[in-house]
């Protein structure tokens, strides 16, 4: 019987890298790295206390700084690195939780608009209808011209033109259509 030939090792290509480079090539392995996150846990919960307030927060960031670093340990190329990649780690999601802290911070400070009572409403609703009441009261010009002057947020030349008369009339109708608005609505219903 012949016995079998040892195995041939393989011819060393230039710039190939051999077994024991392979190993820190493939990236920090998993039991590295939760060695790592283990021995290292509450001295990275403390860098998130000094950055964040509350404990929560920094416990969700060192969970995540974790989770983080897990999916991307490929790239940790140095295994005696891992730790500092899990600080920075942290460090970047603390720097974005505050960030999200302060633009909520900022959409919330912006008052509320104040939303009218029920009586306000009502008395709003009063006054619309005691002023469309005196709008058709007044002459045909007048309306028109208080109309477009500041419901349509014309200015008087504008108004002028669309109605094709000159400007002083203009100032007349609008002047004399404001006084008799007055005097309609301080008359009591």
């Amino acid at each position: 019987m012949i016995a079998p030939m040892p195995a041939a090792r393989p011819a060393r290509i230039p710039g190939q890298r051999d077994g024991a480079d392979d190993a820190v090539a493939a990236g920090t392995t998993v039991d590295h790295l939760t060695e790592t996150y283990r021995a290292h846990y509450r001295s990275l919960l403390g860098l998130a206390a000094l950055l964040l307030d509350d404990t929560a927060s920094c416990e969700d960031v060192v969970q995540e700084a974790f989770i983080r670093v897990h999916s991307a340990r490929k790239r940790v190329r140095d295994p005696e690195k891992t730790l500092a990649y899990l600080r920075q780690t942290v460090v970047n999601l603390s720097r974005s939780a505050l960030r999200r802290r302060i633009l909520g911070l900022k959409l919330l400070s912006k008052p509320m608009p104040d939303m009218a009572s029920a009586e306000e409403g009502a008395y709003d609703q009063l006054e619309r209808d005691s002023l469309i009441k005196a709008m058709k009261g007044l002459q045909r010009r007048q309306r028109e011209v208080l109309v477009l002057r500041y419901f349509a947020d014309m200015t008087e030349a504008q108004v002028a033109e669309t109605l094709g008369v000159s400007l002083g009339s203009v100032k007349a109708y609008g002047s004399r259509g404001i006084a008799a608005l007055r005097v309609a609505m301080e008359t009591p219903v």
